[in-house]
């Protein structure tokens, strides 16, 4: 297996592990916003979010979302485009109870908007060195070398 393909694969297992990513759109000044990322094993080229129709990511647009893992030895910085999701199948897959704490309304509430992120490129950093990688690092050592092909552009 392609270090490419082992770090495109380690992260849509972090992403399903720890689904929270940091969601901004490209044009405008607002920061970034954090969101629960509502993924689907059979679509690798989108990921969902729910928001609501006043949220500063409403009118979508270019946008890009930051993931760190959850033990943090996988980052990745993801660039594609947000649009509004209006089939009503892909809602319904995606509907959880916590979106009911959210809109009161339940999935027809006038004020729920869902974005489908489709996604353009990524870069993708593992960070996850060997036991002897960590005793250099603990004493100084240089972990250059093994840190090579931990790091890579994708489309996805």
């Amino acid at each position: 297996m392609s270090n490419e393909t082992e770090i495109r694969k380690s992260f849509w297992k972090d992403m399903s592990d720890s689904p929270f990513v940091m969601l901004g759109l490209d044009s405008g000044h607002g920061h970034s916003i954090p969101m629960t990322a509502h993924l689907d094993r059979n679509a690798n080229h989108a990921i969902w979010f729910f928001t609501s129709r006043d949220n500063r990511l409403a009118p979508g647009g270019p946008a890009m979302a930051q993931f760190v893992g959850k033990d943090h030895y996988l980052f990745a910085c993801i660039s594609g485009t947000l649009v509004e999701e209006t089939d009503v199948a892909v809602i319904d897959h995606h509907w959880t109870r916590e979106n009911d704490a959210w809109y009161p309304g339940g999935r027809t509430d006038p004020n729920m908007l869902m974005l489908r992120f489709d996604l353009g490129t990524a870069e993708i950093w593992r960070a996850d060195v060997s036991i002897k990688g960590m005793f250099k690092m603990l004493f100084g050592g240089d972990v250059r070398t093994e840190m090579q092909g931990k790091h890579v552009e994708v489309s996805l």
